[in-house]
């Protein structure tokens, strides 16, 4: 072989390679995304729609020993609805309470508690007797 025929044959393999790992790149995220299609493969659930439900709970206590929880919701609303709280449950509300911090209308407390906007109107508040229980909304 001569020596330009040898470093043809090397760069031509040194392109191949380079094609090679192009093309597995492009399947890795053909795969990739295929694994996360929202149509529901096995193993994952889709949410019915015009229905919430809780994903992840968490709980812990402040430095004052006040217990605060948080949860994360998946949500398919249908339009002009988003993610919101009815009778201490997630559950799809009408977009403009939501919109205009109106977060009693939601009816998000249990029956029996009265709720209050909080001064801020960050969230609400629920209350029966001396037990009082503060939501604040986080996006």
């Amino acid at each position: 072989m001569t020596l330009r025929m040898r470093f043809c044959a090397k760069s031509m393999l040194l392109s191949d390679w380079l094609f090679l790992v192009y093309v597995l790149m492009v399947c890795c995220k053909l795969l990739s995304a295929s694994s996360h299609h929202p149509r529901g493969h096995t193993g994952q659930h889709q949410v019915k729609q015009g229905t919430c439900e809780v994903v992840a709970v968490h709980r812990c206590c402040n430095k004052n020993r006040i217990e605060e929880r948080s949860q994360t919701v998946k949500c398919s609303c249908f339009p002009g609805q988003v993610a919101g709280t009815t009778r201490a449950q997630p559950s799809c509300v009408e977009a403009s309470i939501v919109l205009q911090k109106w977060w009693c209308h939601m009816n998000p407390c249990l029956d029996g508690e009265d709720c209050k906007v909080l001064p801020d109107y960050s969230g609400w508040s629920c209350s029966s007797g001396n037990k009082v229980k503060t939501t604040k909304v986080t996006r």
